[in-house]
């Protein structure tokens, strides 16, 4: 549940405006009447519902993967192994050609398209010590890398299409991470290597 509601709110959260998260997290998670919404967001009690309205819109409508799980699972693995190897070719192959990655960072949303690109950006990732594992982000596969002491490094979402990633969404603000409680890894070595699936 904390991975795959914690990181699922993050991102989606992240794609309303101001207002619309306002009047979405307070009426539909916390049940706070329209009018008091209203007052806080300066706004009518319409304008409110509105503004609610959109947000459980585009909640709803956040695409889902395309893939069975099966081949979700299988495509993560081969990703995961191309990157704990620096393979760049492997990485090409299970990258669509158009894979657009968008990080959200302590600075910031950062935005990544284009294979060639977002390879060359993963193996450099794929240096750097720790472990990682195969994890379940909004109902589909993705990853989480931890650092050698335990720390929570990373957590990534994997759109795959026709046995490929053509989306990447991950998490690397350690404020964000901080609030998914995941079970600390008892394997250490190379970022994927002695990774542990489920």
């Amino acid at each position: 549940m904390a991975e795959s509601v914690g990181l699922a709110l993050m991102v989606v959260l992240d794609t309303l405006g101001p207002a619309e998260r306002l009047a979405f997290v307070l009426h539909d998670v916390f049940a706070v009447p329209f009018d008091e919404i209203a007052e806080i967001v300066g706004t009518s009690g319409d304008a409110a519902k509105m503004l609610a309205w959109r947000a459980r819109r585009k909640v709803r409508d956040t695409p889902r993967p395309a893939a069975s799980h099966r081949e979700q699972r299988a495509v993560v693995d081969a990703f995961m192994a191309a990157t704990g190897h620096g393979d760049f070719e492997g990485l090409l192959r299970v990258l669509d050609p158009d894979v657009t990655w968008r990080e959200h960072t302590a600075r910031g949303l950062v935005v990544r398209s284009g294979s060639t690109e977002v390879a060359a950006r993963v193996r450099r990732a794929g240096r750097a010590r720790g472990t990682a594992r195969r994890v379940r982000v909004n109902d589909a596969f993705g990853v989480a890398a931890w650092t050698p002491d335990g720390r929570l490094r990373t957590v990534m979402a994997c759109t795959v299409v026709n046995g490929r990633i053509v989306e990447m969404e991950s998490v690397t603000d350690p404020a964000r991470l901080a609030s998914l409680s995941l079970p600390r890894p008892t394997v250490e070595g190379p970022w994927t290597r002695g990774a542990r699936s489920r």
